[in-house]
């Protein structure tokens, strides 16, 4: 397996903020020439928005009202109640003469009688006098009348009066002289100063209910389009980049919820146009690659098949081009189908006890004799103590190693070293491999383990090594750092888990 990871990536600058704002606006433009409709759900939200605010003023408006005729009625109730109570009180003590002139003298010296109508009454409900001098001598037909004389209490009544047809609120107390109802003392007001007050208070609430309806509105109108303006813009980006126009980005705002969804935008956008930049590369690549193996298989065999070749050394040399040229497109339809497995989420573990310290012993043998042939020096320092048994697979551990390796000859092998140890980190065993070439550039760092990332190394390779490789060694709760080594060279360092089970 190999990975070509060096070199400068290149960046898709983003556009400046007038040329976005303009580009958006054009988007915009489109979508409204092809009748798209659009602000339903500005209108939907203000619409709903004022009619629960409408909803809540009219049961506020409504409950206040109420509230303050039960507190009018009640309070003017309880006034009529005292009084009639007190006056029947009064005349209790009188005869029936005494009663008449003295309940006389009341009414002339009562000084509400503009607002309060009294009414004195016989046994029989028959008015004897009243502060209303049109209406004595008849009888009043008052429900509250008959009830306060047959149950000898104080009564009251609140709507029409029978006798006059207009809304009263009245009370009438019994005057009682030895036990017998010798007369009423009755006291009503009318209600219409109340309904008129109700209405100054009505339109009062409505006004205020309509002034705070406006306001929600307008409210509501600044926060749709502080929502809105930004989603609509967001929308149009991404139509954008669906449309294929990948590293389009956006100006951020605010530092809120829609912030951090720019971001996110930006984010994506910048990622599927580095995809896009590197699945082509790759793409590109990979032909490059199976094209050189397959031209010098297909040339030496054709001048082995013509018997162009007649000496024995040639044809053996011919035969082992042909026969390593053959192993290196297995190796890159291996990794082909690795990096197929992991997309599709077939790529699983054979999980078992294994030795480590075996398993890297191992690739590091394998791989000595074939540095030595080619002029590099590999230093394998083992660990001072014994590694207990983990759970892994062998054979992707193994295949990890030998991509390592094999980085490591490709892309530091100038350096004439590598370097290979493994130790103890409290719960994790620790690999590093170590070349002493040029190294990585800083800003290739961090996106050295993406698939298809090559950057600007010349080495050759599908670019896809170092994903399988990380997606091995995440697959068994490990990491895989990358980073530059001091004194020079690129260092690998992979630690996985002692005593954790993988998944």
């Amino acid at each position: 397996m190999e990975q070509d990871s060096r070199g400068k990536r290149r960046k898709n600058p983003p556009m400046a903020p007038k040329r976005e704002e303009r580009a958006l606006e054009e988007g915009a433009a489109e979508s409204r020439a092809k009748g798209r409709p659009r602000g339903r759900l500005r209108r939907r939200w203000l619409a709903n928005t004022l009619a629960v605010t409408l909803v809540v003023v009219a049961i506020a408006v409504s409950a206040f009202s109420l509230a303050m005729y039960s507190y009018y009625t009640s309070t003017i109730l309880a006034t009529l109640e005292s009084k009639a109570q007190t006056a029947a009180g009064m005349f209790r003590n009188y005869t029936e003469t005494t009663y008449l002139s003295t309940a006389r003298q009341f009414i002339s010296q009562f000084e509400e009688k503009t607002t309060i109508e009294v009414q004195i009454l016989n046994s029989g409900g028959r008015v004897l006098m009243s502060s209303m001098m049109d209406i004595s001598g008849g009888s009043t037909h008052s429900p509250d009348v008959a009830a306060s004389i047959a149950e000898k209490k104080v009564r009251t009544h609140i709507g029409l009066d029978p006798d006059t047809g207009d809304d009263v609120i009245s009370a009438c107390a019994p005057v009682v002289y030895n036990g017998v109802v010798v007369g009423v003392v009755r006291m009503a007001t009318s209600l219409r100063q109340v309904h008129a007050q109700m209405i100054r208070i009505v339109a009062m609430t409505s006004s205020i209910g309509l002034v705070i309806l406006v306001v929600m509105g307008l409210i509501a109108s600044y926060f749709i389009r502080s929502v809105l303006d930004p989603v609509i813009r967001v929308t149009e980006t991404a139509k954008r980049i669906a449309a294929g126009s990948y590293g389009v980005q956006m100006e951020k705002r605010s530092d809120d919820e829609m912030g951090e969804l720019v971001d996110s935008i930006n984010d994506m956008s910048m990622k599927i146009d580095q995809a896009e930049r590197t699945q082509s590369e790759f793409i590109s690549s990979v032909s490059h690659e199976l094209r050189t193996p397959l031209t010098a298989i297909n040339g030496w065999a054709e001048t082995l098949y013509n018997g162009e070749v007649r000496d024995a050394a040639d044809v053996k040399k011919g035969m082992g081009i042909i026969v390593s040229e053959a192993q290196r497109l297995t190796r890159m339809v291996e990794e082909l189908l690795e990096f197929s497995r992991m997309e599709t989420g077939r790529f699983n573990l054979s999980v078992e006890p294994i030795d480590i310290l075996a398993e890297l012993e191992d690739a590091v043998y394998t791989y000595r004799e074939f540095f030595r042939r080619k002029g590099l020096e590999l230093d394998y320092t083992e660990c001072r103590e014994e590694l207990p048994i983990i759970s892994g697979d062998p054979e992707r551990l193994r295949q990890v190693f030998c991509n390592l390796l094999d980085n490591a000859d490709k892309h530091g092998g100038s350096g004439g070293r590598v370097e290979v140890s493994v130790e103890r980190e409290e719960d994790c065993v620790a690999i590093r491999v170590r070349d002493h070439g040029p190294g990585v550039p800083e800003e290739e760092l961090p996106f050295i383990k993406y698939k298809f990332y090559k950057g600007s190394s010349k080495a050759r390779g599908s670019g896809i090594g170092l994903a399988v490789c990380d997606e091995i060694v995440n697959s068994h709760n490990g990491t895989l750092e990358i980073g530059n080594a001091p004194g020079g060279g690129c260092v690998v360092t992979l630690r996985l888990p002692i005593g954790v089970e993988s998944v």
